[in-house]
């Protein structure tokens, strides 16, 4: 009988402390003046995806760009996103993406991830807290229009 041999990569987590001036998150206009002050200057251009990971007491450990797209789109992965949470041992994460198209209106792909994310997240013991949808002018935040009820 022949033994077969399975190489898996390792994986292993290192932490680099950045101190970061704490933001208590208490609202959704709070969660977006933070999100304007990181975002890139091309928000009507180019369509990206960002998870902000918070501790206990609502206050921002860490952010995360996920995916950069294009004008229509881009593409976010439920793995990275928790990864991206475990690795800040966050208790709870807010989503944030732009729409260039100045439409803040969720798009079904919008709320069909948003709830998939919130699901997986659970299953971690990991509150999806809010969605906030962006354009150069406004703002749409999902838990402000009942989506985490």
């Amino acid at each position: 009988m022949q033994e077969t041999i399975y190489m898996v990569g390792e994986s292993y987590l290192a932490y680099k402390e950045k101190r970061m001036t704490s933001v208590n998150i208490k609202n959704s206009e709070s969660i977006t003046k933070f999100i304007r002050d990181i975002w890139h200057p091309d928000m009507s251009i180019i369509e990206r995806f960002l998870t902000i990971n918070l501790n206990r007491a609502n206050n921002i450990i860490s952010y995360h760009w996920i995916s950069q797209g294009g004008l229509a789109g881009t593409i976010f992965d439920t793995r990275i996103i928790l990864k991206s949470a475990l690795e800040s041992l966050a208790c709870s994460i807010i989503l944030a993406h732009n729409h260039p198209s100045g439409n803040t209106t969720p798009s079904s792909a919008d709320l069909t991830i948003t709830s998939k994310i919130t699901k997986s997240a659970e299953i971690m013991e990991i509150k999806v807290l809010d969605h906030i949808i962006l354009t150069p002018d406004s703002y749409y935040s999902m838990a402000d229009h009942g989506h985490f009820d």
